[in-house]
Parts: C-alpha cells; structure tokens; sequence
C-alpha cells in the first residue's frame, strides 16, 4: 500500500449503515491481537496519512486518537481489508499497551479452553501467565500476591528472584525432583513479574534464545 493506500480497495470498501468498519488492530511482531474498534471513513483517511491509529468513537460521537492522552500510540505498518471488504486487520507497532486497563492487550480474559494447543504448551502456559501478571499489575486489586510485588517496587522483586534462586540450587542439591518443579516455577514466576514490571516481553528473550540456537556454540 503507498502512502495514500491502495485507492481500488479502498473505493470497494463496505462501510456499514452507520459509515463503520469493524477494524481489529494487531501486534505486527507477536501477531497477537490488541483491540477491537472502528473506523469510518474519515479516520482511515487520518490513518493513511498519519500512519498512526485513529477511531470513531461509537459513545463519544467523535473522532479518537488512540494514544492521544496515554501517549499510548500505535505506528501502522499495514492495513488490509477482508475478502467482503467489510473488515480491516491493521498490523501496528505499539508504543505500550493497547488497553485502558493498562494490559498489553484487551484480550486477557479466558471464555473457553479445550486443552489441546500442546504444540505451543510452553508459549501459550507463559502468554496465560503473562496475561494475568500484566492484569494484576494494571488493576493492583487488593489481596493478591502479584500486586503486593509490584507496589513493593523492582527491588523486592529482585530479592525474591535471589530467595527463590538459592531456593531452586538447594532443591537440585537434595536430588527432589518434586522440590525441583516446585522451586523453578517460583522461579520462573517472578522472573515474568520482573519482565512486566521493566516491560520486557517474554517474546523478546525467546527471540534472543532462537538466536543462539543457530550458532553453533549456543554460549558464544
């Protein structure tokens, strides 16, 4: 698409009784989706143009620049329509989270699992996780564990890493295997609060890893 946009797809585009789109706004490196909002088409316009995000908002009945206030924003790298031309997918870099809640997406709360996705257990158990770390930290509500760690602040996280590091040498030490998982799901688990709490995305460190796999010596 060029700077103005692909003008044949965009005179064939489907704008419902109310001059909307449906316009589901991806992460462009993860492919995660963030949010869900809509466009007429004034706002695609100020899209194309900008390459940043723009919205109607259905409630304000106005104009809305996603960022505008929270700074917040979202760079466009692509946008493209359906098959019906009645929906746009739009591939963005977020320059923080995409929800008012301050989680990295709007998309944080499970409806239904039947289990199966073993393929990707390990990613999808972590981005689970993940979800619920950056919730906890967005909503700070009271009682919860998570929470306390982060009103504590990045040094008590760090404390609680080196507790549950000895923690994790002890149990490797005494051979316990049960001692083992336990320990190095602690472990992990505050290892993915201090990820959330410096915004550093699991992706990021699986990316580093993939990386080193390809070298020959993975420690080089």
């Amino acid at each position: 698409m060029n700077e103005i946009g692909n003008q044949e797809v965009l005179t064939k585009l489907k704008f419902d009784g109310e001059g909307l789109l449906p316009a589901i706004v991806q992460d462009a490196a993860s492919g995660r989706v963030l949010m869900v909002a809509y466009m007429n088409r004034e706002t695609l316009e100020r899209s194309l143009k900008e390459h940043e995000t723009y919205f109607w908002s259905r409630s304000r009945r106005e104009v809305w620049h996603k960022g505008a206030t929270s700074g917040n924003t979202q760079q466009i790298v692509r946008i493209e329509a359906d098959c019906d031309g009645d929906a746009l997918l739009i591939s963005v870099r977020p320059r923080g989270p995409a929800c008012h809640t301050g989680a990295e997406s709007c998309f944080f709360t499970e409806v239904f699992s039947d289990g199966s996705l073993t393929p990707g257990r390990f990613s999808e158990t972590i981005e689970k996780l993940m979800r619920v770390i950056r919730q906890r930290k967005a909503t700070m509500p009271e009682g919860s564990y998570t929470a306390y760690l982060f009103s504590k602040g990045v040094d008590k996280i760090l404390k609680k890493i080196g507790e549950e590091s000895a923690e994790t040498i002890i149990a490797a030490k005494n051979r316990s295997r049960s001692e083992l998982i336990v320990e190095s799901a602690d472990l992990l688990y505050h290892l993915l609060v201090l990820f959330v709490n410096e915004g550093l995305d699991m992706q990021e460190v699986l990316d580093e890893l993939d990386k080193r796999s390809r070298k020959k010596d993975p420690n080089q």
